[in-house]
């Protein structure tokens, strides 16, 4: 189950152009694909299992190569960016059992991404997914990895060639990060942290309209993008809870968390990891990014040469994302 793209109006893509992917099976990177392909480019996406790719048409399909293999997979990234005009990197860990991992696959990803690049008459445009996180790297071992991808990318790549992004708090059909708290909404009741500061949202279409367009030619590189969905000043949760009540149309009771119990929380949830073999549902770091005071993206003077343009409000988004996830079955 898709929820159709914005009314946007699609960039050309290039005839024959390819679009090397990776990070196309998770949430982010499906919706990617799936605005890629129906914007008319050939994309070929990086992929552990070809069945763990996002279903779509089969008009669609026929301009969709899967490349199996991982980011450690020397052979296999060769041959996912072998003749590509551009490559998005949206490929991430976002959750680890140890702070290790995160620089691992975010940053030691990026590495091997870019050594399988061809020395010459390589890809045109790289754009790489980073995260709002990146810009205080001291907070969390995530947000340091993230800035340490940033500056592997910069060191490796010539600015006119890269484009980094940096989205806020990312929702919408198929996400299951934001899922609980959605799940709590619904049931009229939420439980949030007390010390949070404001942050800027957007709805994940708009994101993957957000970055199809900055591979337009036209677009000055060497830059770095914070896409939001255009409210000044981002939001507080006291805004998110007004959308979702107008949504669900009743009241919604909340239990504030203080720092202290988040902080006892997250060292029950690595407990529990240890036992379970999966990553913690919260960590000290991730407490850390809560308490930051300022999430809200900041607008560029490259603004101003970006074709694209959020579409999506967060009413309309939490409206969205509600339906969908009733519709799969997950509320």
């Amino acid at each position: 189950m898709t929820t159709p793209p914005p009314a946007q109006a699609p960039a050309q893509a290039p005839a024959q152009d390819c679009v090397a992917l990776t990070g196309g099976t998770g949430f982010v990177g499906g919706h990617i694909l799936r605005r890629l392909l129906a914007e008319g480019w050939r994309v070929r996406a990086l992929t552990r299992r070809p069945d763990g790719l996002p279903k779509v048409d089969a008009a669609l399909a026929a301009r969709l190569t899967p490349v199996q293999g991982d980011l450690t997979s020397e052979d296999a990234l060769a041959e996912l960016v072998a003749g590509a005009g551009s490559v998005i990197h949206c490929a991430g860990l976002v959750a680890a059992r140890r702070s290790a991992e995160f620089s691992q696959v975010n940053a030691e990803g990026t590495a091997q991404l870019l050594r399988a690049l061809p020395a010459e008459s390589g890809p045109r445009r790289i754009v790489l997914m980073s995260s709002l996180a990146a810009r205080e790297p001291q907070l969390s071992p995530y947000a340091h990895s993230k800035r340490e991808a940033e500056k592997i990318l910069e060191r490796q790549v010539g600015k006119s060639s890269r484009l980094i992004l940096r989205p806020p708090v990312v929702y919408g059909p198929g996400d299951r990060a934001t899922l609980p708290l959605f799940r709590q909404f619904s049931r009229g009741f939420a439980v949030l942290p007390a010390d949070a500061g404001r942050f800027s949202m957007l709805y994940v279409e708009d994101l993957a309209a957000a970055t199809v367009a900055a591979l337009a030619p036209e677009l000055p590189a060497g830059s770095t993008l914070e896409p939001d969905d255009g409210r000044e000043k981002g939001y507080g949760w006291a805004d998110v809870l007004a959308a979702a009540e107008r949504q669900i149309g009743r009241p919604i009771r909340t239990l504030t968390v203080p720092r202290a119990a988040q902080r006892l929380a997250a060292a029950l949830s690595a407990a529990g990891a240890l036992f379970t073999g999966r990553a913690p549902m919260l960590s000290q770091g991730k407490v850390n990014e809560i308490a930051h005071p300022d999430w809200v993206c900041r607008k560029t003077a490259l603004e101003d040469c970006f074709s694209w343009r959020p579409a999506v409000g967060l009413d309309e988004g939490f409206s969205r994302t509600l339906a969908w996830y009733k519709a799969a079955g997950w509320l």
